[in-house]
């Protein structure tokens, strides 16, 4: 099973971020204890999401964050 990419370039980036600020607030131990762990569950999740390019919660929800110029032109079109 293939699974199709909704993330785009820019939703990829702001996981990553997000998950590396997770880690460095753990690490610095600003986040401890069990908010340091669901810290760092929530940043490997950002990063497998990010590297994957998909994520299963805008699949249940129908969403991409990936920009289609052919999809902009067909509407652009359609209106004209």
């Amino acid at each position: 099973m293939k699974l199709k990419s909704n993330i785009g370039t820019a939703d990829r980036a702001i996981r990553l971020l997000l998950a590396m600020g997770l880690i460095i607030l753990f690490y610095a131990d600003i986040l401890s204890g069990i908010f340091g762990i669901i810290g760092l569950i929530i940043a490997l999740l950002l990063t497998v999401t990010s590297l994957t390019t998909f994520c299963p919660l805008y699949k249940i929800l129908n969403l991409n964050s990936i920009y289609n110029k052919e999809k902009d032109n067909d509407q652009s079109n359609n209106s004209a």
